[in-house]
């Protein structure tokens, strides 16, 4: 990844809050959402920024972005030079937040900035994060069937309790920045993160919005790949599946050559069949490849943190 391009100006203060927002064309939606968003911010009384990360947008929202620059220096553009994804764009907007209080949201106003005065508020009480609880999804009953069942899924097989219908909209501590800021780690998943890292910890329930304008950049591919991303992150359970059934595979191995043998031995003479032996080669040998895929993901992540791109 290239050195992102940063477009800011000195505040006349130095932030307490900063809101970082990740943005991939959204050019429809940027306009209203930096109108809401400065009117919220302007009447929590507490110096902010708002640092717009654009994850290589290929319409006018960079153009759009230097534009809202130029009216409130308060609002601040990190510019990648090509779309790196969701939770890249998040991380590099955490780098650049300088606040006491980073919220984490997305551009599309489905997390509206009319419920960032509450959550400031359990910040204030002493909460190092406060993550946002939808008290009822938008999406389809597919997308919302997928996300119940990772959430499920990530419960069982990980040590992560992140609550179900939470998302990465929430806001955090400095400290806790500080803390996400030192994990080197590139195939980020920040809620898993966020829920990692421990400290006093609340939800806010909110209602979710439908999108402004435009439709969901998270395709149900994406979401799998994310879903993916956070099970191989936080739990070594594929890894032990794999070596158990691996294990129960070789167990029957040798229970069915003991029983061959024993038949033999009793005067059994009769000649297996080809198809029993296809079906068994054919089944160890898709137990075989399963297991290299498995070890493989994990292996190429550890090439992915040992080349700290």
């Amino acid at each position: 990844m290239s050195e992102p391009n940063a477009t800011s100006a000195p505040s006349e203060a130095t932030p307490v809050i900063s809101v970082v927002i990740p943005l991939y064309n959204e050019e429809e939606t940027l306009p209203v959402l930096a109108e809401r968003l400065t009117a919220v911010l302007d009447g929590v009384g507490e110096p902010y920024e708002v640092v717009f990360v654009n994850d290589g947008s290929r319409d006018r929202t960079p153009e759009i972005l230097r534009s809202l620059h130029a009216e409130n220096p308060r609002i601040k553009a990190v510019g990648l030079s090509r779309n790196f994804g969701h939770q890249t764009a998040i991380s590099c907007g955490i780098d650049f937040a300088a606040g006491r209080a980073v919220i984490v949201m997305d551009g599309d106003l489905q997390d509206p900035p009319e419920v960032l005065p509450g959550m400031i508020a359990r910040w204030r009480e002493g909460y190092d994060v406060v993550y946002a609880i939808r008290q009822k999804r938008k999406e389809g009953p597919v997308k919302r069937a997928a996300y119940k069942s990772f959430y499920w899924l990530l419960r069982k097989v990980s040590y992560l309790d992140i609550p179900l219908d939470s998302g990465d909209f929430s806001l955090m501590d400095r400290k806790v920045v500080d803390l996400l800021r030192r994990m080197p780690e590139r195939n980020r998943f920040v809620r898993g993160l966020r829920t990692w890292v421990g400290l006093r910890q609340t939800g806010y329930e909110y209602a979710r919005s439908a999108r402004y304008a435009g439709r969901s950049k998270y395709s149900l591919t994406k979401l799998m790949r994310l879903a993916f991303d956070g099970l191989v992150s936080y739990s070594f359970v594929p890894l032990r599946a794999v070596s158990n059934l691996g294990l129960f595979v070789s167990l029957s191995a040798l229970l069915y050559m003991a029983y061959l043998l024993t038949a033999r031995l009793l005067g059994d003479r009769t000649i297996q069949g080809w198809t029993s032996t296809v079906v068994i080669m054919l089944f160890l040998g898709g137990v075989q490849l399963l297991s290299l895929g498995v070890i493989g993901e994990y292996v190429g992540r550890i090439f992915d943190e040992v080349k700290q791109r």
